[in-house]
């Protein structure tokens, strides 16, 4: 099934998604995009392999009206909590469009209102419309760039493989080597009594 253009027609549209919101370390990152006209390859970025995003993230960077991107630090993530952390993004994003939307296409079902646009969410928006996808592919494929270049400086948490997410290796990884400054500081990060039994039988 393709993705719909837009949620409504003759109006400046901007997607909205987030990637990073799920880690364990590094910066939850946003993405804002305006197209300006269909690219057919766009799809849920989850759904494509790491060189079909990066490929498409050079597409939507060259063909979009105005596209811009957020971070929000692993600091603070820690003060404000993940949530508010994400809008955060969002709105930073928002903020440096070289275009000024008139409406927000937004990748979920919540959002912080932003400068009193009208604004629509749309749960898995990310798999319906493009916009929200291509916000998902420029933020998932710039926050892989952040953690893999964090990865050389931290390599025992394997950051150029897990991203930052919560995998069983990272776990251990933490377990036998502390937080890093990168690490959100008020996650949890244990390991289950299945992963105990599973690593360290």
């Amino acid at each position: 099934m393709s993705l719909a253009f837009c949620h409504l027609e003759n109006t400046i549209e901007a997607g909205l998604d987030e990637a990073g919101r799920g880690c364990l370390a590094g910066p939850v990152v946003a993405a804002a995009v305006i197209l300006s006209k269909p690219i057919p390859e766009l799809n849920d970025s989850k759904k494509l392999s790491p060189e079909q995003r990066q490929h498409l993230a050079e597409i939507i960077k060259k063909e979009a009206k105005a596209w811009a991107i957020g971070e929000v630090s692993p600091e603070k993530i820690d003060k404000i909590n993940i949530l508010q952390a994400s809008f955060l993004a969002m709105h930073c994003a928002l903020d440096k469009l070289s275009v000024q939307p008139e409406s927000l296409l937004v990748d979920g079902n919540r959002f912080m209102p932003f400068k009193e646009l009208p604004f629509h969410c749309m749960v898995k928006g990310d798999g319906r419309f493009q916009s929200i996808a291509a916000a998902s592919i420029l933020a998932k494929t710039h926050r892989d760039l952040i953690m893999e270049k964090a990865h050389e400086i931290y390599p025992q948490y394997n950051w150029i493989t897990n991203k930052g997410y919560p995998t069983v290796a990272h776990k251990v990884a933490i377990k036998n080597h502390g937080l890093s400054p990168l690490h959100r500081q008020s996650f949890r990060y244990h390991l289950t009594p299945k992963q105990l039994e599973l690593n360290f039988k």
